[in-house]
């Protein structure tokens, strides 16, 4: 009962470290990382996340395989030594068995790397060729960083996928972790990426009475604008803080108390019905070939 009464009242102090990469040069943003890590414990931050890629930058193209590390590689391990008892989260190109390069986000602490996510949705569209380059992960997966904190984390357009959000709410996240590298002109015409996120994040945090950290890059490079704009979201879709334009710690408090008290008004992972969506994804595969026109009752 003692361990439930405080985990109740748990706060967490989180951190975005929005920042302008350096492309190509992993030595420089390792400087940068670390540089940014003794800040946030500085301010007392127990989880820093950091946007997609990082480490490396976002436009990489034919340069993708030159700057791929495994999960092992010594710079990774020294973002896990400088971090200690805080959770830092920070993006890399990874190579994994057989040369296959992943667009992957690894949870370093105390010297270790302690999980690592592989994005699934690569943006392909609009001016993003991420699946050229990249291959796709294959899982939905959560961590603990300390309870009842417990964090999913999903990489830029991983997050219009509903579903994906869906699951890591049945998985039992507490918290969305949500690294990205998102230009003005990524997608064209009408489409404001700075509109798009401000209502997907809101909308996903009120909706699972999930609080989210989004770490943003910034600055312009290769005809791109990076406009940050790095938050974070309480457990009712409300921003806590969030950054301007220019490089930035994002820095505030989370409440478990409002997790619990936002899942209790609005239970949508509780009532998320997960027998009923299984039974209607196998009605749905086997429909596939039926002829239009033809229903089925």
């Amino acid at each position: 009962m003692e361990d439930f009464n405080r985990f109740r009242s748990a706060k967490l102090r989180v951190a975005a470290a929005q920042i302008e990469p350096t492309e190509a040069d992993i030595s420089d943003n390792l400087k940068k990382h670390l540089a940014f890590i003794d800040k946030a414990r500085d301010q007392g931050v127990e989880l820093l996340v950091f946007p997609e890629l990082s480490l490396t930058g976002y436009q990489l193209r034919s340069r993708t395989p030159d700057l791929a590390i495994t999960r092992d590689d010594e710079r990774l391990l020294e973002i896990a030594e400088r971090a200690g008892d805080m959770t830092v989260v920070a993006g890399f190109v990874e190579e994994s068995m057989a040369a296959q390069f992943h667009n992957s986000a690894a949870a370093l602490r105390n010297g270790q790397v302690q999980f690592i996510h592989r994005k699934l949705n690569l943006a392909t569209y609009g001016n993003l060729e991420e699946a050229k380059y990249f291959a796709r992960g294959r899982y939905v997966d959560v961590f603990v960083h300390d309870p009842p904190w417990t964090a999913a984390i999903f990489i830029c357009a991983d997050s219009w996928n509903p579903g994906l959000i869906h699951l890591a709410g049945l998985y039992g996240a507490t918290l969305l972790i949500i690294p990205v590298a998102s230009s003005r002109e990524a997608v064209g015409l009408d489409f404001s990426n700075p509109d798009g996120w401000n209502t997907a994040l809101s909308f996903y945090g009120m909706l699972y009475g999930m609080p989210i950290i989004m770490a943003n890059h910034c600055g312009s490079r290769d005809g791109e604008t990076y406009w940050g704009g790095s938050r974070v979201i309480d457990p009712h879709g409300k921003t806590l803080a969030i950054g301007g334009k220019d490089e930035d710690l994002v820095v505030a408090e989370l409440d478990y108390g409002s997790v619990r008290q936002a899942r209790f008004q609005l239970p949508t992972v509780r009532d998320s019905n997960l027998d009923l969506i299984h039974r209607e994804i196998e009605r749905l595969n086997n429909r596939i070939g039926v002829p239009r026109g033809i229903r089925s009752v």
